[in-house]
């Protein structure tokens, strides 16, 4: 067997594998990166259909607010289209004729319709959206249509998918490199090393230990160095992605619970004033998305040393502000005892809010029927800034605290995915504090520690 050959062959038995999941993954990534332009581009829709909607209702359908113009002008990168006509079917203002929709829509709510339409022989993504309002004395249902080019939507996919694909060849031409100038180091040696790697599947990613003579260990090191990497990396991904899911859950669900709300106003000033409320919580769903991807980038770093001073005690009010409108149906008393006193910290205040929305939430699912009342203090000792949450649910008992600290795992059976304290406590040590679970006579007590704000040297 030649030393050309041997390339040949090593070269072929550890990219074909790795070819096949890097495929898998772009396959997958266009997919996910497909879905995800739709729910955004969808959403920048309906947030210029509120906007258009509020503007006719305040100017009476002679002008739009600047705020309004510069939405539809640029919205997720691309100009919006928009045509609204009175009850009477009266043209309001906009473009002049708006895209006829598919008969496959005929049986769809005409409250709020998306679908796919030509107009001016370009293809268009359509938002029909009626409101109830009163514009110059005519009150009744407006229709407002608001469509956007496709190519701009195809335009963000191809630049997400390209960058993706970008990563994985060079993740696969890195492993060429390694292979080929390792094979050089001399024959013998690399015969040995072809044998180890051949019995590799995908799924193992493990170091390679086999003793080797110290003419290959240089290779047999970087390529368990390599290993490494994308071991780290699949797993950073994989948390990350059931993060996501975990963290969006909530804020999507408010989003819908505003949207039927808006449907079902009982009067055009009800109307305005809850999707003024969508608007909101739909941007909150939309920062919360670019905070999770920040989130997944900062996964192992210590942010107290990246972030910002931030007051933890306004942190801790909001995410408790944040949980009383989210829990609104639940007869649950969250008892904020604050010390008066700033409590300076370092870190990503979004973060940390989304930490303790994570821990009162665990509370309600966790805590049992019966849990009424969530006691939160907060307070300072030793240079640590400590905040104690409290409540009078069914508790956890010591042997148990080990299972709720792990990922996707419960006490008991019940809703929720297991990860509300393994995010809370990741957070908490990414910003160079703790979580522990704390010995409690009746319900569970939990005490998340950050280290307080010092002058850095």
């Amino acid at each position: 067997m030649t030393l050309q050959s041997l390339r040949a062959r090593l070269i072929l038995i550890i990219l074909s594998p790795l070819l096949i999941i890097s495929i898998a993954a772009a396959a997958w990534q266009f997919r996910n990166t497909t879905q995800r332009a739709e729910e955004i581009f969808d959403r920048g829709l309906l947030s210029a259909a509120l906007a258009i909607s509020r503007d006719v209702a305040v100017s009476g359908g002679d002008a739009l607010s600047p705020d309004t113009r510069r939405l539809i002008g640029g919205t997720s990168g691309g100009e919006l289209f928009y045509h609204v006509y009175a009850p009477d079917g009266v043209f309001v203002t906009g473009y002049a004729t708006p895209p006829v929709p598919p008969a496959s829509t005929a049986d769809a709510p005409p409250q709020q319709q998306f679908y796919d339409a030509t107009y001016q022989n370009r293809d268009v993504r359509v938002l029909r959206f009626q409101d109830a309002t009163t514009v110059d004395g005519l009150t009744g249902v407006f229709t407002i249509s608001v469509w956007q080019d496709m190519t701009v939507r195809t335009g963000f996919v191809r630049e997400v998918v390209i960058r993706a694909f970008g990563v994985i060849a060079l993740l696969v031409l890195s492993v060429a490199l390694v292979v080929w100038f390792g094979v050089g180091l001399g024959l013998r040696p690399l015969l040995d090393l072809q044998d180890a790697i051949s019995k590799r599947t995908p799924s193992e990613l493990e170091p390679i230990r086999r003793p080797v003579p110290i003419e290959a260990q240089g290779i047999v090191s970087t390529l368990n160095s390599l290993l490494d990497r994308v071991s780290r990396r699949i797993s950073s991904k994989d948390e990350f992605i059931s993060n996501a899911a975990h963290q969006l859950r909530n804020p999507i669900a408010g989003v819908l619970a505003l949207a039927e709300a808006v449907e079902s106003a009982p009067s055009s000033v009800a109307a305005k004033e809850r999707s003024a409320e969508l608007v909101s919580a739909a941007r909150e769903a939309t920062h919360l998305t670019n905070q999770l991807l920040s989130f997944e980038r900062a996964g192992g770093t210590n942010l107290a040393d990246r972030g910002e001073v931030l007051d933890f005690a306004q942190a801790v009010e909001a995410a408790v502000t944040r949980f009383r409108n989210q829990t609104p149906g639940r007869d649950i008393a969250v008892s904020y005892h604050p010390d008066g006193r700033r409590h300076e910290v370092w870190g990503d205040e979004l973060m940390l809010q989304e930490a303790i929305l994570n821990l009162l939430t665990n509370s309600v699912i966790h805590g049992g029927p019966d849990v009424s009342n969530i006691d939160v203090t907060l307070q300072s000792s030793n240079g640590r800034t400590r905040l104690v949450l409290q409540d009078d649910g069914v508790g956890i008992a010591p042997d148990d605290q080990l299972l709720a600290l792990g990922r996707f795992s419960q006490t008991g059976t019940g809703p929720g995915s297991g990860l509300g304290l393994p995010i809370a406590a990741r957070v908490m040590e990414n910003h160079g504090g703790a979580l522990t679970i704390e010995r409690s006579d009746h319900g569970a007590k939990i005490e998340v520690s950050l280290p307080s704000v010092r002058k850095r040297p």
